[in-house]
């Protein structure tokens, strides 16, 4: 069935429509990975966003059951230039039609995804609505543009953090992991290098954190923006006095806040496993997955507090930050990498030697 992608600004892309054939809302930003579409579809960064693959060919090696960020897809819409619905992999158990049919997710294929994607970069991230071609004519046009304009995801970490704590693995070191929409890769990650993690839910207050012991504190990725999260900046506060912390994505930008620091939005933003930055540090550049569409603004940052870390090659946006003093730092980018490589996996490793000596310090 024919469908379109129409923009708040007015400009329409034709395709097909795939899956459940709904009409989805979000605002529209662009995926540079050549693979990884279902750590994409699923991962919990994307609440609230129709995702475009700007890599050609997708579902190539179809879905199986260990790749997913999360237990279900969290992408509004998922928009594509090619379809292969007959897919060669090993480990797939599941064709793309029969996964968005599964569970429910539209999708929009045969679009110049080139051109969406060039646009989007001149005009800056767009909200836009996914339509069939009997919802697109003349008369609603105005109208389907009025509803466009009014989608507002300031509500999305707390549609995707978890409804209630809960333990993963019995572990020397416990840490206590604030869900603001986490991957399941951050928490194997974690896992892996023997740690105990309770998990809390965006809301939970510091004293509830701190009541339980941890040895260090995660700030996990997640949708939205940041300055939307006052009462989550508070708690962060506190507990920056009292734990190692290590934050990831948006952990990293509301640790910033945190800390004193602001961030502003992106044009387009960076989304996609091809994004090189240089760890100042080691005088070392590492190729690595990202996805957020807000930075940390380096004259924000009180200087004899922080100091950069990491910068983004392309663009000399701030990717890292470290405290001078308190064992706290946090990246931007996934250094669980997935989709992507693992060149940056050792910054767990980092946090967990952080954990150990911060605690041998205080016995």
């Amino acid at each position: 069935m024919k469908g379109y992608l129409l923009l708040e600004d007015g400009m329409q892309f034709e395709g097909t429509l795939f899956g459940s054939l709904h009409s989805p809302l979000g605002e529209v930003v662009f995926n540079t990975g050549m693979t990884g579409y279902q750590e994409t579809l699923t991962d919990p960064s994307y609440y609230g966003q129709i995702v475009v693959m700007t890599y050609p060919l997708i579902g190539n090696y179809g879905f199986n059951a260990e790749d997913s960020q999360h237990v279900k897809p969290m992408v509004e819409g998922f928009i594509i230039r090619e379809g292969c619905d007959s897919f060669s992999n090993w480990r797939g158990s599941e064709s793309m039609e029969d996964y968005f049919l599964r569970h429910g997710l539209t999708g929009l294929m045969d679009v110049d995804t080139r051109a969406l994607t060039r646009h989007l970069r001149e005009a800056g991230t767009l909200r836009g609505k996914i339509l069939r071609a009997d919802e697109v004519d003349d008369g609603a046009h105005n109208e389907i543009i009025r509803e466009i304009k009014t989608f507002d995801n300031s509500k999305g970490v707390w549609a995707v953090t978890t409804k209630k704590d809960y333990i993963i693995h019995p572990m020397p070191q416990r840490v206590a992991v604030i869900d603001f929409g986490i991957k399941e890769n951050i928490l194997r990650s974690l896992s892996a290098r023997n740690m105990l993690l309770h998990v809390f839910p965006a809301g939970t207050t510091a004293k509830e954190i701190l009541n339980s012991s941890p040895d260090g504190i995660f700030l996990s990725n997640g949708p939205g923006d940041p300055g939307e999260l006052p009462s989550i900046i508070e708690e962060i506060k506190i507990l920056a006095n009292h734990s190692p912390i290590f934050g990831i994505c948006l952990g990293h930008q509301l640790l910033a806040h945190a800390l004193g620091a602001e961030t502003r939005k992106m044009k387009y933003g960076h989304r996609g496993s091809n994004h090189p930055v240089k760890d100042i540090r080691m005088n070392r550049v590492y190729i690595t997955s990202q996805n957020h569409g807000y930075e940390v603004l380096e004259e924000s940052l009180a200087k004899d507090v922080m100091e950069v870390s990491h910068y983004h090659v392309n663009d000399g946006t701030i990717e890292g930050i470290r405290h001078k003093t308190l064992p706290i730092f946090s990246v931007q980018f996934h250094p669980e990498a997935c989709p992507g490589p693992a060149d940056t996996a050792h910054l767990f490793d980092q946090f967990s030697k952080m954990m150990a000596d911060w605690k041998g310090k205080i016995e």
